[in-house]
């Protein structure tokens, strides 16, 4: 059902909204707010390099 890479990005995505969580409640805001931007941009990222493979396997 899902790729390695598609469970990469899932990883990052994570990781990413579990490392802003913690910097948040620890008391550091602004960088957590700053790592919760990674959030929707990781997820970006991957739906662009899924949508270009499927375009190239079209072809």
């Amino acid at each position: 059902m899902f790729k390695q890479s598609d469970l990469f990005i899932l990883l990052a995505v994570t990781i990413s909204f579990a490392v802003s969580g913690f910097l948040w409640f620890s008391g550091q805001t602004d960088e957590g707010l700053f790592t919760a931007v990674w959030v929707p941009s990781i997820l970006c990222f991957g739906i662009y390099f899924k949508l270009m493979a499927s375009q190239g396997r079209g072809r």
